[in-house]
């Protein structure tokens, strides 16, 4: 059995407790890479995930104009992670730009040890998701520095969301019946179902804005939801059509950080979303409290899959610009 005192002194792994951090130590192994060599490529399967002790990487794609950088860690730093929630191939090839050490953790290994205990489960399950945050968080942010602009002028003008009252529709049988088929435990469902708030969105209608203050995370109950940014010189990009059963606004609850991008009702559908407000989400995601491990792997694979959509449009745009937008910066 490896020591666990290398994962000990990692910020990542802070919330394990000592015998959970035994169990992780046995599903990693410490590698070093020198300047130029190769961590893994993008034909690679996605059956494990990566964390930067020491060094400098970087993950990038190849295309006609060029290499397009996916992610820079940065020491501290899981990479990879999106790749094998998601269940797709590697997005890019990994080359350390100076010497490096990398830990490599074994999606089977994990996946036993997370099935037999349950408080791992939650432990692992957290790491991932907040690490995840941070990623689409840097995504979102990367978006206004593709473009050359600077966003903030244009969040600081904009009204508040208007305030939305239910209409009675949408009753507890229809939110049983929502959060049923996220596969949650009864005891989950009815307490979710007797917090939430019904709160209807004509077409386009504005849900949030970004720059704000988040005090509700939502799920959607009928309709699509689209989340966007405000690009100066560009307009609204889409980033995301959110449907039934999806949830969104959650990251600006639990990382108490301004709304990443603006949310409003597709103009052709509206929307209806069940609202939980922050006290709430608190409860339920509080590491130190946390109430529901389903409910946190359904963020996890929500969170993955926006983060590998994200960074494909980017490339897109790459590629779409003939390689002149900038490829070097995370």
């Amino acid at each position: 059995m490896k020591s666990p005192e290398k994962l000990h002194q990692l910020e990542i792994f802070s919330h394990f407790s000592a015998p959970h951090l035994l169990r992780l130590a046995e599903c990693f192994s410490a590698a070093e890479y020198l300047s130029g060599s190769t961590i893994f490529s993008e034909a690679d399967d996605a059956d494990s995930f990566f964390l930067l002790e020491s060094g400098m990487i970087r993950i990038q794609r190849m295309t006609a104009f060029g290499p397009f950088a996916i992610e820079n860690p940065t020491p501290g730093d899981l990479f990879a992670e999106t790749e094998m929630l998601n269940g797709v191939g590697r997005e890019g090839d990994a080359e350390a730009l100076s010497d490096s050490l990398v830990l490599t953790f074994d999606a089977d290994c994990l996946r036993r040890c997370a099935d037999s205990d349950a408080k791992f489960d939650l432990a692992l399950q957290w790491t991932l998701w907040k690490s995840l945050s941070k990623k689409l968080r840097a995504a979102n942010d990367r978006l206004t520095k593709f473009f050359g602009s600077d966003t903030s002028a244009v969040v600081a003008g904009r009204p508040a969301a208007s305030q939305h009252d239910a209409d009675g529709t949408f009753d507890l049988t229809n939110k049983l019946g929502l959060f049923r088929e996220q596969k949650l435990s009864e005891m989950e469902i009815n307490f979710l179902a007797s917090l939430s708030r019904e709160e209807r969105f004509g077409p386009g209608q504005l849900i949030f804005n970004e720059g704000e203050r988040g005090e509700k995370m939502y799920i959607v109950a009928e309709g699509t939801v689209m989340i966007s940014k405000s690009i100066p010189g560009v307009g609204e990009e889409a980033l995301a059509f959110v449907e039934r059963g999806d949830y969104f606004g959650e990251m600006a609850l639990i990382d108490d950080r301004p709304r990443s991008a603006d949310a409003r009702a597709h103009p052709d559908t509206g929307a209806t979303a069940l609202a939980l407000p922050r006290e709430v989400v608190s409860g339920l995601l509080n590491i130190e409290k946390v109430s529901s491990i389903r409910l946190l792997k359904i963020l996890s694979r929500l969170t993955a899959k926006r983060v590998h959509e994200l960074r494909e449009k980017l490339v897109g745009w790459y590629l779409l610009a003939g390689g002149d937008l900038d490829a070097t910066s995370d």
